[in-house]
């Protein structure tokens, strides 16, 4: 079974949204309306939450999980993705939080209480280190992610379209013609 309870906590997915068969969904999962998880992705919400928000897209291979609490972390660090955001193939998210309208590049990782804030775009196999701010309107690349300059309008429209573009492909997949 691809989404199961853990804890007493049962994944909560919005009926709208997808989760492939191929896909791992566990425990404290919550997923906005319109959103997918695509074959091979693990996300875990043992010690904490996570939550996904609506016309997001969590791409093959991803991997999300949290920060349990401890001595250093007395609450734990749940991980938070926002609306429209395009997490891509291979991506490891742990304990984060992720504004709305950003995508975040292939094979990158986002470290235990890192911020991406609104409309930014994070480049292929970048690293933010644990606790950095990503300020909004930006494109980062790098290991560690480093800001290289402002997003320009083919950046902004490639968020919505994306977003979109997952939305209308998942409707697809649920409904295989």
């Amino acid at each position: 079974m691809n989404i199961r309870s853990f804890r007493g906590k049962t994944p909560v997915i919005a009926e709208s949204a997808y989760v492939d068969e191929a896909a791992v969904v566990i425990g404290d999962v919550r997923i906005g309306r319109d959103s997918s998880v695509w074959p091979m992705a693990v996300i875990r919400g043992d010690d904490q939450a996570v939550v996904i928000g609506e016309r997001s897209n969590i791409q093959d291979g991803c991997v999300i999980h949290v920060a349990s609490a401890n001595k250093l972390l007395p609450d734990g660090i749940p991980t938070i993705v926002g609306d429209d955001v395009i997490v891509g193939h291979k991506v490891l998210l742990h304990a984060c939080t992720i504004g709305n309208r950003c995508l975040i590049g292939m094979s990158s990782t986002i470290l235990d209480g890192a911020v991406i804030e609104d409309n930014t775009v994070l480049g292929a196999g970048s690293l933010v280190p644990m606790g950095k701010r990503l300020e909004s309107g930006y494109l980062y690349i790098g290991s560690p992610a480093k800001r290289v300059r402002e997003l320009g309008e083919n950046e902004a429209y490639f968020l919505d379209y994306a977003a979109a573009h997952y939305a209308a492909l998942k409707d697809e997949y649920r409904n295989p013609s």
